[in-house]
């Protein structure tokens, strides 16, 4: 059997390259290790028959503002993508019960950040405008191919536009970490509150360098796109996916684990299964953690300068997931949180620092950042009439656990008992907010760091995040400092994912940036 292109994994960046590829007549073939595709994009009853959780990945802001998704959103739509919006896509809620909402809508953010504190809605117009005038220069930089004469150009246009001068100071301000820009730029605790656990799902913390940055960037697109959720769970995208690929001649292949990538006199040739096929091919897309690419699938091959930085790679934080099927609909003991999309219960940029540290420490959060979703409320589908599901995330949850911050929980090991354990600090944190949380509560079900990697090899650690995002492991230096756009010493061989510039997320930015250098 031979094809023109094999991708090694069904995530997001794999699904975009098969699509683009297949679109351009060219046979494709994706090879999935587990039993269903499409990586973190997983929809279960993982509580009750009718309850329908997103195990992982649950929002699309980051894929419905992308340049893959300008290209191939007619198509999918055709193939019955469709999604489900808010106005109120995400708030904050302190532990005293104060909350803020934002809105998609500037003018009403503005309005309520200065009731806040004076100044402070401004600020927001500033910034978020700041970043819809840098646009074609920033999102050039965080998604485009960085080792390129089109960002050569782009550098040395904005040179030209800044000055030298102007432009250093503009790097320089980028670099600024979350904490940095939350406390110098707003003066209300709820307005710092706000964006601060935003940055965590960049796989960063307030002290990061570039946070600031990033927690822009986010405001900026939560205001102008919401946080919309699929039709159906994040598996209907996946199907979209799968049909139009299917319908353009490409193959999806499950329970089809790659042994060995097949290389000859520097050119890959194809790739070798676990059950001893073989499969021809002249390009491999591969779409997974550096420590597989060249600890597994490349072993044989002598690349000491890649095997050795794969070998020193650091993978980030561990995440945690909790699901709760409710008898009806979560009563928030403070207003105005009903159809908010995704809720932070956090009490400030400290607090999110605290449990950031505390995770990346081995330790338990004495009280982790909590990320609740709603997507019942935006999708009613998800769960039978009247009743309801919670979508929770911990971002803050230790790969390796050497205690407690607490000093409660006695479990070393991500073992049943150590993952309810914390699952219960989690549910208790989560009821003070919700009345009669407990009488409302049908069942829920947690998934460890360790079981999230179990699902997806990789989650190294369940890290969601391709490994982690400071400043060294970023940009031109993802996933090593001598990488350039995922190109590699094999001929015909492109690493994408996660790992890969451009970094984590559901924009598929690596598999747009690969499909494109390939002809699509």
């Amino acid at each position: 059997m031979a094809v023109d292109h094999i991708i090694i994994g069904s995530g997001i960046n794999a699904l975009v390259a098969a699509a683009m590829l297949s679109r351009k007549g060219k046979r494709v073939l994706v090879l999935e290790r587990e039993s269903v595709a499409g990586g973190c994009m997983r929809t279960e009853e993982c509580t009750l028959p009718g309850f329908r959780h997103d195990v992982m990945a649950a929002t699309f802001v980051l894929f419905l503002t992308s340049p893959a998704y300008a290209e191939l959103g007619a198509d999918l739509a055709r193939h019955g993508l469709e999604f489900c919006h808010t106005k109120h896509p995400t708030a904050v809620l302190r532990p005293d019960g104060s909350a803020l909402v934002l809105e998609t809508d500037r003018a009403a953010n503005v309005a309520a950040f200065n009731t806040q504190a004076t100044g402070d809605g401004d600020r927001h117009a500033l910034d978020v405008g700041g970043i819809a005038a840098d646009a074609p220069f920033l999102f050039g930089l965080l998604g485009g191919k960085l080792w390129s004469w089109p960002t050569l150009k782009l550098v040395i246009g904005q040179a030209r536009k800044r000055g030298l001068q102007g432009l250093a100071a503009w790097f320089g301000s980028a670099l600024t970490p979350a904490r940095g820009w939350l406390e110098t730029t707003y003066q209300s605790p709820l307005v710092q509150a706000l964006w601060a656990p935003w940055v965590l799902h960049t796989g960063l913390t307030p002290e990061s360098t570039y946070g600031g940055q990033m927690g822009k960037v986010i405001a900026f697109a939560l205001e102008a796109a919401g946080a919309p959720v699929v039709k159906g769970g994040s598996a209907a995208a996946v199907a979209a996916f799968t049909s139009l690929i299917t319908e353009k001649g490409g193959e999806i292949r499950l329970d089809a684990d790659v042994e060995r990538i097949l290389v000859k006199d520097g050119k890959v040739t194809g790739v070798r299964l676990t059950s001893s096929e073989e499969i021809m091919a002249g390009s491999v897309l591969a779409s997974v953690a550096p420590g597989q690419l060249y600890g597994r699938l490349l072993q044989d091959l002598h690349l000491p300068e890649d095997k050795a930085a794969a070998q020193s790679f650091r993978h980030g934080r561990g995440n945690f997931q909790l699901h709760f099927a409710l008898d009806r609909h979560p009563e928030w003991l403070t207003k105005g949180l009903d159809d908010v999309a995704l809720i932070h219960l956090a009490d400030s940029i400290d607090s999110v620092s605290k449990s950031a540290n505390e995770a990346e420490r081995g330790m338990f959060p004495e009280a982790p950042t909590i990320c609740v979703g709603q997507p019942h409320r935006l999708d009613p589908t998800r769960a039978p009439e009247g009743k309801a599901v919670l979508w929770l995330q911990i971002p803050d949850a230790p790969r390796v656990i050497k205690g407690d911050a607490a000093g409660e929980i006695t479990g070393r090991d991500w073992d049943d008992a150590t993952r309810e354990a914390f699952a219960d600090r989690i549910e208790a944190i989560l009821g003070r907010h919700i009345k009669d949380f407990s009488a409302i509560k049908l069942a829920r079900r947690a998934y460890s760091p360790a079981d999230l990697a179990a699902m997806n090899m990789n989650l190294v650690g369940g890290d969601p995040y391709g490994g982690a995002c400071s400043i060294d492991q970023f940009f031109i230096w993802r996933p090593f400092s001598h990488s350039g756009n995922g190109d590699l010493k094999v001929r015909g061989l492109t690493h994408i994912g996660a790992s890969t510039h451009p970094g984590p997320g559901l924009g598929g930015g690596s598999g747009f940036l690969a499909a494109k250098g390939l002809g699509a």
